[in-house]
This record gives structure tokens, C-alpha cells and sequence, in this order.
């Protein structure tokens, strides 16, 4: 469930907003209830909320500075906004520092606020996809970065690679790999693996499946589309493969 902070200085408008629904019920828990941004930016230190939902106008630090702070902190939670009539031009600035979006007060109803927090959780989802992303994207880098440290002696290894990352979505054999750099088949398996780390077949494996990892997280494709795009012979060796290498079926990285 994705969590919530609730930040009102008004206390019977935030046992309101506690009591409009039923958070639980539409995958949402709230962890913490404060009176100012000051209280609710002091929590946020100690632990990240998926979602902030901040009154604008309040004592110590109003909700547009508490959204402020937490964008320049590099905190991304996601923020829906309180205000009054009176407050629009802040409800204004809290759009342009990246809140989800706002409503007022007196107009608050529970399906309102539903329809807020499924916009905030399109966000959030979209906020994980990348963190994944990102976190396969840098793993690669450090791999490279490694295998060009390997490789640095040996361009025709460092050949093999770049064409290995280039064709990896259709059959590639030793011997044309041996043609490419005009070397013989055993001695490219030996020195290879020497220089990288992998054997051939490892490394293609490897490639296919940080492919793989990518169409998933960016994608709704088939998975059996998904193997044939990365290289794969058939999708039972797609699944072997990449549960091999991640520790879990493509099906189950996707919904993860």
C-alpha cells in the first residue's frame, strides 16, 4: 500500500479528512497526521510518505513550502493540495513546484478525493517504474565500465562485445563471431572469457536479458513478443533464462 501524510492545523478538518474514506480499501494507508509543515517536513526526514495531502495556509510552515523544501531535499512524494477560495494564486505555486493538483476545501467529497489519489498513484507508479529502470540502467553501466577496464588491452574482444550488444536480438554463433575479428573459435571462447569474465554464451545471455528487463518495465508487450525481440529461441528458454539471471519469471519482475 502506498502511504499518507495528512498535514491540517485545523483539527476537526483533519479528523475529516482521516474519516472521508477508507483508505485501505483503495490501496492506501495514512502514517502520519501533523498541525504545520514544519511538524509534517521534520517526520519526512525520518521516513518518505508516498503521498503528502497539506493544507496550504498554515502556522510554522504552510504546504507550499512544504512542498518546496521536499522538492529541493529531492524527496518525490506526491502532493495534493487544501485550500480556500482566498488561496488560489498559492494553489498556483504548489502546480508549479509539481503538486498533483488541488481542490477546495468546502467542495472535498470522498469520490473527489478518490479521483485525486488515483492521479497521484498513476504517478507513483510511473515514479517506480523508473526508479527500476534506473537502478537496471546503472547496473549495466557499472558493467561496462567494468568490462572496458577488462578490455582495454584487447580490441578484439572489446569488437565481439559491441557487436554482441548491437545483434543480440537474432541468433549469433561462434563461428561468426571468430570471422568477425578473424581469429580462431576456441582461442575467441578462451580469451573472452579471460578478458570479460564471461563465456560467450553468458554474455549473450546477459545482454538479452538487461534487454528483456527494459520492454518489461517500459512496455505492456506480450511476453512471448518480448522473447522473440531480445533473441531468445522460444519462451520457455526466455523464462529459464531470465529467472536464471534475475531470480524471477518475467511475469513476476513485471508485476513486482
Amino acid at each position: 500500500m502506498y502511504s499518507v501524510y495528512l498535514v491540517e492545523d485545523e483539527p476537526h478538518a483533519l479528523e475529516m479528512l482521516k474519516h472521508l474514506i477508507v483508505w485501505e480499501k483503495h490501496g492506501f494507508t495514512v502514517k502520519g497526521e501533523y498541525g504545520n509543515g514544519a511538524e509534517a517536513y521534520a517526520a519526512m526526514q525520518q521516513e518518505r510518505p508516498d503521498i503528502v495531502i497539506t493544507d496550504i495556509v498554515m502556522p510554522a510552515m504552510d504546504g507550499v513550502e512544504l512542498l518546496r523544501r521536499s522538492r529541493e531535499a529531492g524527496w518525490d512524494a506526491a502532493f495534493i493540495m487544501l485550500t480556500c477560495m482566498s488561496e488560489f494564486e498559492y494553489a498556483q505555486q504548489a502546480l508549479e513546484h509539481g503538486a498533483i493538483g488541488y481542490v477546495l476545501k468546502l467542495s472535498l467529497r470522498p469520490e473527489r478525493l478518490v479521483e485525486l489519489l488515483a492521479k497521484a498513484r498513476t504517478a507513483l507508479e510511473q515514479r517506480d517504474k523508473w526508479r527500476k529502470l534506473d537502478a537496471v540502467s546503472q547496473a549495466v553501466q557499472r558493467e561496462t565500465g567494468e568490462a572496458k577496464e577488462r578490455l582495454t588491452d584487447h580490441p578484439q574482444v572489446d569488437r565481439i562485445v559491441a557487436y554482441i550488444s548491437e545483434h543480440y536480438s537474432r541468433e549469433i554463433t561462434l563461428g561468426e563471431l571468430a570471422r568477425l575479428v578473424n581469429m580462431e573459435q576456441t582461442y575467441v571462447s578462451n580469451v573472452f572469457r579471460k578478458k570479460t569474465g564471461h563465456t560467450i554464451t553468458s554474455f549473450t545471455q546477459k545482454v538479452r536479458v538487461e534487454a528483456a528487463v527494459h520492454e518489461l518495465l517500459v512496455s505492456t508487450l506480450p511476453i512471448s513478443v518480448i522473447s522473440e525481440r531480445c533473441g531468445f529461441a522460444n519462451d520457455n528458454y526466455f523464462i529459464k533464462v531470465f529467472k536464471r539471471w534475475t531470480g524471477k519469471t518475467p511475469s513476476d519482475f513485471r508485476r513486482s
